[in-house]
């Protein structure tokens, strides 16, 4: 049954989970100040619903570990530049929302004392509670989990209502929308639906994580102006992978 919170809002504390290709140009690559912003801009309005924000951000535009692997690096080597990579994300983000006075924290998994919080559960809870935003870089902390698992992780220590994927396109389809023209969108599936039939939403031990723990996850696109806000108010947007 759903709940609807006194300010009309279904989450009060939700983890959005971006892709590193999200702060990237358009070929993909590096970091774009005007893409930065623009998620800054969008994740001011969500703090301005007084909805508290932690943020877990991938590296795809800077470093891929799977590509130093297929050229013969050693794996876990190539996890942790992938890990560094991110908190170069998380303080592109930082900047971009303090520069519109979005009181902003970075916590790292990887301990990195001159730029980011070591990542401290009760630290970044209490964060959470008074109102600033939490952009947490270095993956978990290990080698061979991905950000994706990172995201439910973080979602689960920090008592959110809810993990929120940010896609380019408007949820989960039962195949590629952009090569199958008939292709289905799923408003709600559930997890163990979502693992049986292999379907993009997150890696598999992302996905067995959430349902262990029984947090909802939301796809949908962020580059919709209207998606995020409505999602919060309970509007039915993306899909909903949940039991």
């Amino acid at each position: 049954m759903e709940t609807t919170l006194s300010n009309g809002l279904k989450y009060r504390r939700i983890l959005l989970k971006l892709s590193g290709e999200a702060l990237a140009q358009e070929n993909g690559f590096g970091i774009d100040p005007n893409c930065v912003r623009d998620i800054a801009r969008r994740i001011k309005q969500v703090r301005e619903m007084n909805v508290d924000v932690a943020v877990v951000i991938g590296a795809g535009n800077l470093w891929r570990g799977r590509v130093g692997q297929n050229s013969g690096m050693d794996p876990a080597t190539a996890d942790y530049m992938g890990m560094l990579a991110t908190v170069m994300n998380a303080l592109a983000l930082m900047d971009a929302l303090e520069s519109m006075n979005v009181v902003t924290r970075v916590q790292s998994a990887i301990e990195m004392h001159s730029v980011a919080e070591p990542y401290i559960r009760r630290r970044a809870i209490r964060h959470l509670e008074k109102g600033r935003v939490v952009i947490l870089g270095g993956g978990t902390g290990n080698p061979y989990f991905t950000t994706d698992t990172a995201a439910a992780l973080r979602a689960t220590e920090l008592k959110c209502d809810v993990l929120i994927k940010a896609t380019k396109v408007d949820g989960v389809y039962d195949s590629d929308p952009k090569k199958n023209p008939n292709a289905r969108r799923f408003e709600h599936i559930t997890y163990m639906d979502a693992l049986k039939q292999r379907l993009e939403v997150m890696d598999s031990t992302a996905l067995s994580l959430c349902m262990d723990n029984k947090m909802p996850i939301l796809v949908l696109n962020l580059w919709d102006e209207t998606a995020l806000i409505r999602a919060l108010k309970g509007e039915p947007v993306g899909t909903l992978v949940s039991e």
